[in-house]
């Protein structure tokens, strides 16, 4: 197998947006719980409660919550399952605050509305509400005031039910069973029409209006509680919330990232038989998946996960390889057109059909590619301050030459550069000995990437660990942590051993790991 742009000084060269610090932490594993399920969605998002030491995870599929002690982390055991089906039917997301447990559960039919469900640490179930359809994400705002519910509203898989994206706000009481269905605000967008919206915010479904064609991903809350800021992932956007008044106040299209610029670089076939990490006339959408935020000198910036997605049903879909006949480059903005098509070179990429096209010439005079191969930084007004460029592809190169950009399912050698590459989906933020860190998940080849972004404008690339072993078969006990999905940092004073800890669900894998977080000294 032939690898040519590589490994030993890849590292070193590659790094143009983030300076390799000093190592000043260290992940070290401690345990894991497997739920022995293999692509079954079975560990995705995971929640702490302090006071019992029990982690809440999401077995989606399953319907259930799995509840895990880990007073002793370096084994987590099962305690117990939550089965939440009475209420729906799969569980996409749970959050902890003060021992009250709040889980989303998706309608059976998913294209309705969906509920919101509070329980107890021991799993009594105090509350439930109507919410959105597909509620996707779910989260507590700071002062403990509210429920914010990110209602994905995803269309039916022959597109003939598209139903309107939504922030459900549970506005909570001191006494949650006496919560009604008018504590249920809904945040939605029908105020905005595509003449409001900047152009890289993609409104493209089959007959589709701006709040059907909408669609919230993932919800980070300001630290005053008062501010939303919602991802919408297939549109390449975030949304502004004003909690209080109950209404979306803007959208920011996210634009573009150019990967034909130095430090943008990316590796866009899995047929050439290499690591060829370059540039290409390629515009990358960010469409981020998971979003946090932070606070530095009295500003917050939001951290985004840039993982892409199309739009693939039976009934609609975007995606397209640029080398197929149905994908025809404008000979003026693209003269080596016949050139790019070569499967060794874009002719794999998978691209949108939904954008780039100009009907006038019959022609795609830009190629747009899902997601950015990033996390990025932006202003809270959504003016990008750092994007880690091409910094995930060269380090997992550096670290696993043998299985770059490899699939989550299988060991296997380039067969994601076609494809989003390493897709980062999920990350979490923390102070630790008052630096700010970012943890971010990949979801194919595994691992998390740590990042001190203290200096929003200046990150260091702190370290990458990928808890999982390429000697073993996917799918077996041996094989590790497949598919990263939800993290989280239990921070020392909330941690059972006093050491801060993080947390990773793990969905292809069914593995839930916790790593201890150790400050390194210079």
């Amino acid at each position: 197998m032939h690898k040519s742009v590589l490994a030993a000084g890849l590292l070193a060269c590659g790094l143009a947006h983030a300076a390799a610090s000093p190592k000043t932490i260290q992940l070290t594993p401690l345990g894991s719980y497997s739920s022995g399920l293999f692509g079954q969605s079975a560990a995705e998002i995971v929640a702490h409660d302090p006071a019992s030491q029990r982690l809440f995870v999401v077995n989606a599929a399953s319907g259930l919550i799995d509840v895990l002690d880990i007073r002793e982390p370096s084994r987590p055991t099962l305690l117990f399952n939550l089965d939440l089906s009475a209420h729906g039917g799969a569980v996409n997301s749970v959050a902890v605050r003060d021992g009250l447990i709040a889980a989303a559960v998706e309608n059976r039919v998913r294209t309705e509305p969906g509920r919101a469900v509070f329980l107890n640490r021991d799993g009594q179930v105090l509350a439930s509400v109507q919410v959105g359809a597909l509620p996707d994400m779910l989260v507590f705002t700071p002062d403990g005031k509210h429920l914010l519910v990110a209602n994905e509203g995803e269309p039916s898989d022959d597109y003939l039910t598209d139903p309107e994206g939504s922030v459900s706000i549970v506005d909570l009481p001191k006494d949650i069973t006496k919560l009604t269905q008018a504590q249920v605000r809904t945040a939605d967008f029908r105020a905005f029409s595509r003449a409001d919206l900047d152009p890289s915010v993609r409104i493209f479904g089959p007959n589709a209006s701006v709040a059907r064609d909408l669609e919230p991903e993932y919800i980070s809350v300001a630290h005053d509680s008062k501010t939303a800021w919602v991802t919408l992932q297939e549109n390449n956007a975030v949304a502004v919330l004003d909690i209080k008044r109950g209404q979306f106040k803007a959208i920011h299209g996210l634009g573009f990232k150019d990967h034909s610029l130095a430090g943008n670089e990316l590796d866009a076939s899995d047929r050439d038989n290499q690591i060829n990490i370059r540039n290409w006339p390629v515009l990358g959408m960010y469409q981020p998946d998971a979003i946090a935020s932070y606070q530095y000198r009295g500003r917050t910036y939001l951290v985004t996960a840039n993982e892409g997605d199309a739009r693939d049903y039976p009934g609609f879909s975007e995606e397209v390889r640029l080398g197929s006949a149905n994908y025809p480059l404008s000979p003026l903005h693209f003269p080596d057109a016949a050139s790019l098509k070569q499967n060794a070179n874009l002719g794999r990429l998978t691209v949108s059909t939904a954008s780039g096209y100009n009907p006038a010439s019959g022609h795609y005079e830009a190629i747009h590619a899902f997601g950015g191969r990033s996390f990025s930084i932006w202003s809270e007004d959504l003016t990008q301050v750092y994007d880690s460029g091409a910094d995930f592809e060269r380090i997992t190169a550096a670290a696993n030459p043998q299985f770059f950009n490899s699939d989550h399912a299988s060991n296997s050698f380039d067969n994601r550069s076609d494809n989003k590459g390493p897709e980062p989906e999920g990350v979490t933020l923390a102070k630790l000995w008052g630096k700010t860190y970012a943890f971010i998940g990949l979801e194919r080849i595994g691992g998390v990437m740590v990042y001190d972004i203290s200096q929003p404008q200046a990150p260091q690339f702190v370290q990458y660990f990928n808890n999982r072993d390429f000697a073993a078969t996917p799918g077996s006990a041996t094989a590790g942590d497949l598919g990263p999905e939800g993290l989280m940092v239990i921070e020392a004073e909330h941690s059972p051993i006093g050491v801060p800890l993080l947390v990773v669900g793990n969905e292809v894998s069914g593995t839930t790991s916790l790593f201890r977080i150790d400050r390194q000294h210079r």
